[in-house]
């Protein structure tokens, strides 16, 4: 496609493209730039969709005034619009330029356990959360409301966090009429309607609602309406999503609170307070910046508890609280789980190769092996990423894939990064036998006489997984959206795989494999709303079974990792145990939990198959579960 900026004609093409969102599509067009082009009504990501075509159509309509209009005076860490891009005749605006971002990660990561225990202290989201404040306070001394503010447009480098789509910010001559549902401040909603659905006008408090929410989802790991309601008079009932409309909190008697969440007591009283005000009895004020600046982390020296209290909320000064010791072995009903390993660090890696369970760790300033072997001395890194091919370690960074073989020096192949700031990270793979990497567009493996070809992908935007028999694969950028099956050993790809679509951006993706089936879970975004997705493909490409839900924190697929595949089953961890999952009648549903299993795991559990029984691996342990 091409645009023109300042009369100077671009040529856009599916490799510049470094992100994909609801309403436009991002490239890189050197320079330090970015350009976001809005979606056309006829964009194919609209195909099927009459409601979005027309939404395009408006919202271009719109921004024809709105960004001619737009402020100048906004805060520094604003990416806001700086060039418009035109069309041929240059009397439609088709988008506009903007500073672009580099190595950024959306601040949504920031609410990830996974991603925050690589490296990540809570000292520094507060430092993220205190410069996300100075920037709010200062767009709202100059008339501007964010309106939309949600943790996928708030990118965070270095601690310092960027608000990106200023398009929608909301100004005195224009509203903003887009939400998300997560974060749309409960006052602005109908609270007869079953979820929250924007009805009222944003304002500074409701900018500030938002951010209360953001700060407590990184520094607890879960929602202000997160976990599972369980009334025990079932006339109160009411959807998950309804919850914020009636101030049902994770504050309520009746919330189970999740297990991978941390427990709210680590927070001062005064943070507590003003969380329980605002998300239950709906206080609203801006939010005060000595709440984050009186926020100290501090590691108990007794129990080994971090917490932002003056004294720790597990001991008394007399009686410290008892250290956790792993029991060798522990029944309940018809499950015993023994323990397979411990560290007083963290688990950053695991899989089964060859019936052997296979991990990476970190402690004590070094990373190791299942073994014990130190591979790799230094600090905990969010930005180094992990694979095993059996007693070789992959570490992915900064462009390079790092081979470390006991006894062999470390070999080094450059390989690709993706661009998009929710799925960044080196694009690598490996199994039993060979590695996987992408490099100038090629999809490469490990051959007798060095890398051999598999086929041609999508530079810079392609994600892949590789079982043992066969791989998948995924990109979508511009008009593009394609899916694809490679044979583990032989050239070609196979790419008219055919998902369900939605026009909404995929904010993240995953894949697990057996040996006959690859399950495919993806996140995505549409009208505000979050949907979790599943698909089980076979190795010739055809689609066996799909479905999506909302995630609500009860079905299996509110999270998209840590399950297991054993053909045909998938095995899921939840709150409430394991449940097994299989194709009946064309659809996936759940045909046995194991409610035994409830103490051994949580939503975040790893699963992989075991001697008569399944691993779980956790942040700090494994256990083998055996089940009668």
């Amino acid at each position: 496609m091409d645009i023109y900026i300042n009369g100077n004609r671009i040529h856009l093409t599916p490799t510049q493209s470094i992100g994909k969102g609801g309403e436009a599509d991002i490239y890189d067009i050197g320079g330090g730039k970015a350009l976001k082009l809005f979606k056309q009504p006829n964009h194919p990501d609209y195909q099927d969709w009459p409601e979005q075509q027309q939404a395009a159509f408006d919202r271009l309509a719109e921004h024809q005034y709105k960004l001619r209009l737009f402020p100048k005076n906004l805060p520094i860490r604003v990416v806001q619009p700086q060039e418009f891009a035109m069309n041929a005749i240059g009397d439609t605006i088709l988008g506009y330029t903007m500073r672009r971002i580099k190595a950024a990660e959306v601040l949504m990561r920031y609410s990830d356990r996974a991603f925050r225990q690589s490296g990540i202290s809570h000292q520094s989201v507060i430092e993220i959360f205190q410069d996300l404040h100075q920037t709010v306070s200062d767009i709202h001394k100059v008339g501007v409301v964010i309106g939309d503010f949600n943790d996928l447009n708030v990118l965070i480098r270095q601690n310092r966090a960027y608000i990106i789509d200023a398009d929608s910010f909301g100004t005195q001559t224009f509203a903003c009429r887009v939400f998300t549902a997560r974060f749309l401040d409960p006052l602005l909603c109908d609270p007869n309607y079953t979820k929250p659905v924007l009805n009222g006008s944003y304002s500074p408090l409701s900018d500030w609602y938002a951010f209360s929410v953001m700060l407590m989802q990184c520094l607890l790991f879960v929602h202000p309406f997160g976990g599972v309601y369980k009334p025990k008079d079932t006339s109160k009932r009411i959807p998950q999503d309804a919850r914020s409309l009636h101030g049902i909190s994770i504050f309520h008697p009746e919330v189970k609170y999740p297990k991978p969440a941390i427990p709210y007591k680590v927070l001062p009283d005064e943070l507590l307070d003003y969380f329980y005000s605002c998300f239950t009895s709906d206080r609203r004020e801006p939010f005060d910046r000595a709440l984050l600046d009186r926020l100290q982390w501090t590691k108990c020296t007794a129990c080994g508890l971090e917490h932002a209290r003056p004294t720790c909320p597990d001991c008394t000064p007399s009686t410290p609280a008892p250290v956790p010791t792993p029991v060798v072995t522990q029944v309940r009903g018809t499950v015993s789980a023994t323990s397979v390993f411990f560290t007083e660090g963290v688990i950053l890696f695991a899989l089964v190769q060859g019936d052997r369970l296979r991990w990476v760790y970190y402690d004590c300033g070094e990373f190791k092996r299942e073994d014990g072997n130190t591979i790799l001395a230094g600090k905990l890194d969010p930005e180094v990423h992990f694979r095993i091919r059996g007693e070789v370690t992959l570490i992915g960074k900064a462009g390079h894939m790092v081979t470390l073989t006991p006894g062999e020096p470390p070999q080094r192949e450059a390989i690709e990064t993706r661009a998009i700031a929710s799925q960044q990270g080196e694009v690598f793979d490996a199994n039993e036998t060979c590695r996987y990497w992408i490099y100038n567009g090629q999809l490469l493996r490990d051959g007798d006489l060095g890398p051999e070809y598999i086929g041609d992908v999508l530079a810079g935007q392609t994600q892949f997984w590789v079982g043992e028999t066969f791989g998948f694969g995924f990109y979508r950028a511009g008009d593009l959206n394609v899916a694809f099956v490679f044979h583990t050993r032989r050239k070609g790809i196979y790419d008219r795989v055919t998902l369900p679509r939605s026009p909404g951006p995929t904010i993240d993706m995953h894949c697990i494999f057996s040996r006959d089936r690859c399950w495919v879970f993806s996140i995505t975004e549409l009208n505000g709303e979050t949907w979790h997705h599943c698909a089980i493909v076979r190795p010739d490409g055809s689609v066996e079974a799909t479905a999506q839900v909302r995630p609500d924190g009860k079905s299996w697929l509110s999270v998209i990792r840590g399950h297991c595949a054993i053909d045909p089953f998938l095995f899921a961890a939840t709150d409430d145990g394991i449940v097994r999952v299989e194709v009946q009648n064309g659809q996936i549903v759940t045909t046995k939990e194991f409610p035994d299993t409830e103490p051994f795991v949580n939503s975040e559990s790893q699963l992989f198959p075991g001697p008569k029984g399944l691993y779980v691996v956790n942040s700090q342990e494994i256990l083998l579960l055996s089940m009668s």
